[in-house]
């Protein structure tokens, strides 16, 4: 069909408080705004002011009263375990009451903080859920995380209560998390009332008296008694949630998430954006401690009425590369959200595509990548494998949704291979030089959007509006800097090269190794890599090459790093200065999926570098320092 994607965006641009008071309906509130955006209220202005809602309300509530309560709402697929368990909204209904009931019996009410520490479990989406009901604000902190990262959150958010688990489940490992999270307490000044903990059996914890109450106990006493909590009305522009991320002086920052531009941005990406349907499956394969798992695996898919898949597993080694065919077979996933990272572990471990047709994929319509750069040999890849739409799309968790996708729902625009699509409604994205003026189409420079943000983002920092101010709104007034660097075409089509930290300067060049990692990627033999400038005395910076090789490619390592170095030559030119690629076993990532760049680039320059919090196996910064010392980097 043709996109009606240009005509949704004029339409937004002409009158952007009316696009969203329209886009408002699909939510049900319990009183309408006074005003739709108030330009003098907040840091730059706030969206559906004096309106009261429930988050959990229009998750679960309006559909169990509206036809879906025996439909499927949540999908707990256990690959590391073998467990499924599913929940229809009715019964979704019933574990958040029971637990919000815990909740409010223990005193925490409106407003109250609660830190969520948990794996993916499905107790874990009940927990954000119950908070909602009861109007009090979730933040929920990556399951694993480092004890230190942990105490920082808590004394930020000053939790009342503590919702974590025994253990999460990594393949061939089992991370303990109560001594994590009683060592962050014992580290913070903050001190929490209580922890609520969910025993798992692949390892149960011990229990402090009086401080640690039995998840599975209180809920099921609360269930027992016929418990019976409704939800409580809050303002659009109350918090429901703050979801931390890593600020650049290391001092966390807490993106503030509000209720109801919320709601009411996730409910229209769902049907415009992803193209899915009340009633279909949707799988983002992300975790609920990041911002993909809060919007696309809690909030948006249940805010539509759709089912959604909560996945514990990895896409290779639980038990193989085939493991997302099979969960997409299974459970009839109409649309897939996960990371390039992902796709290039399966296309390492199955280059050929040979699992792919083991599985009924005939309901799966769409991939969707975000997280990070989609090179387009990955896109390529997973096109021919799926003979599916593969769309790439670009945001951050300051944003909460889609600012740039190919709207399936709106009809899919022309594909172009590097680019994470065109500007979304809410989103005016400009490119700017450093001195703040726009560059021609076409010009590299610093990916901003013109104020106001739309409806969903975040209004400010948690406790902080000055650092809010300093960090997104200071360096280019007018606008909200994305930190990204980039370029628009002629097409309006914009390409996100790299972090602005992440362009290097090679003799007065400014070049991407976005653009460098994209070459590399398309050698039929590179399975994944990494691009990192290091410093140069001649030259200031040059650039340096990591791959990882697919699986059973037994040619001379040193033949095909030289192939890699001639394609670089070739397709960026000599001005690129490429001359070194280091093969290795496999990339440093976060848990995430994130390639930790800046830390390899501090190891190969011998600059002092800490372990990264997030970092998925700390072992693989040992074999990247021995790796560069065989080539005489970072001595």
């Amino acid at each position: 069909m043709a996109s009606r994607y240009h005509e949704v965006y004029a339409d937004w641009k002409r009158d952007p408080v009316g696009f969203w008071a329209e886009a408002a309906k699909a939510i049900d509130w319990y009183s309408p705004a006074e005003k739709v955006f108030d330009p003098t209220a907040g840091v730059y202005g706030r969206w559906f002011i004096g309106a009261t809602c429930n988050t959990c309300f229009n998750a679960i509530d309006r559909h169990v009263a509206g036809g879906r309560a025996y439909q499927l709402a949540l999908i707990h697929d256990s690959a590391i375990t073998g467990t499924i368990r599913k929940f229809t909204y009715a019964e979704l209904k019933r574990e958040v009451v029971a637990l919000a009931s815990v909740l409010k019996n223990r005193g925490i009410g409106k407003g109250d903080r609660i830190i969520i520490y948990m794996p993916m479990v499905a107790e874990a989406a009940i927990a954000m859920l119950a908070s909602a009901r009861i109007g009090a604000v979730h933040s929920v902190v990556f399951g694993g995380f480092a004890s230190h990262e942990l105490a920082t959150r808590i004394d930020d958010a000053k939790p009342k209560l503590i919702i974590s688990a025994s253990c999460g489940l990594e393949p061939g490992r089992v991370v303990a998390y109560k001594p994590l999270l009683d060592k962050a307490i014992e580290m913070s000044k903050h001190k929490p009332d209580a922890c609520l903990i969910l025993q798992r059996d692949q390892l149960r914890c011990e229990m402090t008296d009086n401080f640690d109450i039995d998840y599975a106990d209180a809920v099921a006493r609360e269930r027992a008694a016929g418990a019976n909590v409704d939800c409580v009305p809050v303002l659009a522009t109350d918090p429901l949630y703050i979801i931390y991320t890593s600020g650049t002086t290391g001092q966390p920052k807490g993106i503030v998430r509000d209720n109801g531009g919320h709601m009411v941005a996730l409910e229209w990406t769902m049907d415009n954006e992803f193209g899915v349907k009340p009633g279909e499956v949707f799988w983002a394969a992300s975790d609920v401690g990041w911002v993909v798992g809060h919007s696309y695996i809690v909030y948006g898919p249940l805010l539509h009425g759709a089912t959604s898949v909560l996945f514990e597993g990895k896409p290779i080694g639980t038990p193989d590369a085939g493991t997302y065919w099979r969960v997409i077979s299974e459970h009839g996933v109409v649309a897939l959200f996960t990371a390039p990272t992902a796709f290039r572990a399966i296309k390492g471990q199955d280059p050929q595509g040979d699992f792919v047709p083991k599985y009924d994929l005939s309901k799966f319509r769409t991939l969707f990548l975000a997280g990070e750069r989609a090179d387009p040999e990955t896109i390529k890849w997973a096109e021919q494998k799926l003979n599916r739409p593969v769309i790439d799309h670009w945001w951050q968790t300051e944003t909460g949704s889609p600012m740039t996708i190919n709207p399936a729902g709106l009809g899919l625009l022309p594909v172009k291979y590097g680019s994470p699509g065109v500007p979304m409604p809410g989103y005016d994205i400009r490119v700017l030089d450093d001195a703040g003026h726009e560059v021609p189409r076409g010009t590299l420079g610093n990916v901003v959007v013109k104020l106001p943000l739309p409806a969903g983002c975040l209004p400010t920092l948690w406790n902080a509006d000055t650092r809010f101010r300093q960090a997104y709104l200071e360096e280019f007034p007018g606008f909200y800097k994305t930190a990204d660097a980039g370029m628009i075409d002629e097409d309006g089509y914009l390409y996100v090269m790299a972090r602005t930290d992440d362009i290097i300067n090679v003799a007065g060049h400014r070049l991407s190794t976005g653009a460098m990692e994209e070459v590399l990627a398309a050698h039929p033999d590179v399975a994944e890599c990494a691009v990192i400038g290091i410093a140069d005395a001649m030259k200031g910076q040059v650039p340096l090459g990591f791959v990882v090789l697919n699986a059973g490619v037994s040619r001379d390592t040193g033949a095909i790093e030289s192939e890699v170095v001639g394609l670089v030559r070739e397709r960026i030119g000599p001005v690129a200065a490429f001359k070194t690629v280091v093969t290795i076993k496999r990339l440093p990532k976060t848990r995430s999926g994130k390639i930790l760049r800046g830390t390899m680039q501090k190891i190969a320059d011998k600059e002092e570098w800490a372990m990264p919090a997030t970092i998925d196996d700390p072992a693989i910064l040992d074999e990247i320092s021995t790796a560069l010392k065989g080539r005489g980097i970072g001595i």
